[in-house]
């Protein structure tokens, strides 16, 4: 996005705030098809992105009820809800299976997991579509012996149909070589599950995990690692279908996240300037006190070569966004651009340390222009007791 849009959306709906770019989103997604054919975007990365990737991707990754309700409310179609997450509350299963029914695909965590859907299934006389998800080692999924028991149960119900494997291992891959390795391990899986049931598995939904270049000096290898999993996809004995899994990868590119410098001042000769966002509202995976600087531009671009620490409104020493930018002579006033901050940043942050305002999130593009997605909301009155009532304090101290 070009300076004079960014700087319009400063002006027009203020600082601390999130602004995703769905022209560069479509753009990217566009280009990750082309490289690596079906895909499933994973809810939990950004979720004011549902709509859009309703319509780009396969397939959506819901992971909790209220991911499932909000995609609902875009009007996801349940041919493209795949049904995830480590924790399925029964009765939350059973209202999204009563919408949904047999039209959305199923991850299955746990044999408990396992007997709620075929339960259900038996019940209402309805198949269900499931993936079986494999461990990593980790919390989710199950362990071989434990999927193959799995599937030697669904082979006795005539209702339960399973369709693939679901695997993630954990993201930011350093290497396409972990990548080909888990694909190659995976292949040998899916084989041997469809001898074990009997029937072919038509489906593998993997997460590969891919890095995406957030901060400075770091080399962008997306699309070179995209290519080379779908490379090693194409080799797989097993002939059913990948489905690549993502979200971080899809969504980090067309986000930014603008926050204003609002003091500026010089301690023991270090320069501070502080701004009215802060590491509540920005989270890069991998940033460690702002050892890393994050791909970023200041508006209006100052010259002179002093270096600034770039600090948060929170109070805490380890709100720091940089600890050592070259902001040249930075002015209260000026904003801060941050850039691939599509993903994550505006849900995975303290929200509600300090009681600060949840920051506005626009969209934007070519053909509807701005939409202002959310107002900058006040969260005060989700940390208190709601019978002290909230008020309107601005009122107050004025009198009213």
């Amino acid at each position: 996005m070009d300076e004079k849009k960014l700087a319009y959306g400063a002006r027009q709906f203020g600082t601390p705030s999130y602004i995703f770019d769905t022209d560069l989103l479509e753009k990217h997604v566009q280009r990750t098809r082309e490289l690596l054919g079906k895909i499933c975007f994973a809810v939990k990365a950004n979720p004011f992105l549902a709509g859009a990737m309703g319509k780009l991707a396969d397939r959506l990754e819901i992971c909790s009820y209220g991911e499932f309700r909000i995609c609902r409310a875009y009007g996801t179609a349940p041919e493209k809800m795949f049904i995830s997450g480590v924790l399925k509350k029964r009765e939350e299963l059973l209202r999204i299976l009563e919408y949904c029914g047999g039209r959305s695909l199923y991850s299955v965590e746990s044999e408990q997991q396992f007997s709620c859907l075929a339960q259900w299934a038996r019940e209402k006389k309805e198949t269900i579509p499931l993936c079986l998800r494999l461990s990593s080692g980790d919390q989710f999924g199950m362990d071989w012996k434990t999927l193959l028991r799995t599937v030697e149960a669904a082979r006795a119900l005539p209702y339960v149909e399973i369709s693939g494997l679901h695997y993630f291992s954990g993201t930011r891959k350093r290497s396409a070589d972990r990548i080909r390795e888990e694909l190659e391990m995976l292949d040998g899986c899916c084989l041997e599950l469809e001898e074990k049931y009997g029937r072919p598995v038509r489906l593998l939904e993997y997460g590969p995990g891919f890095r995406t270049a957030v901060f400075e000096g770091q080399e962008d290898t997306l699309y070179r690692d995209m290519k080379a999993a779908s490379e090693a996809a194409g080799k797989m004995r097993w002939q059913g279908q990948v489905v690549f899994e993502m979200g971080r990868a899809l969504a980090s590119c067309c986000g930014y996240y603008l926050t204003g410098i609002w003091d500026t001042k010089e301690t023991d000769g270090q320069r501070f300037c502080i701004t009215d966002g802060g590491l509540h509202q920005l989270h890069y995976d991998g940033q460690m006190m702002g050892m890393y600087h994050p791909r970023f531009r200041l508006l209006p671009e100052r010259d002179g070569g002093e270096e600034w620490m770039v600090c948060g409104a929170l109070c805490t020493s380890g709100d720091v966004l940089m600890r050592s930018a070259p902001l040249g002579r930075a002015r209260v006033g000026d904003v801060l651009v941050f850039e691939e901050a599509g993903a994550y940043c505006a849900t995975e942050g303290m929200a509600l340390f300090l009681s600060r305002e949840l920051p506005a999130v626009l969209l934007y593009g070519r053909e509807k222009g701005w939409k202002l997605a959310r107002p900058a909301t006040e969260t005060g009155r989700w940390n208190m007791d709601k019978e002290a009532g909230y008020g309107t304090f601005d009122g107050d101290l004025e009198g009213n």
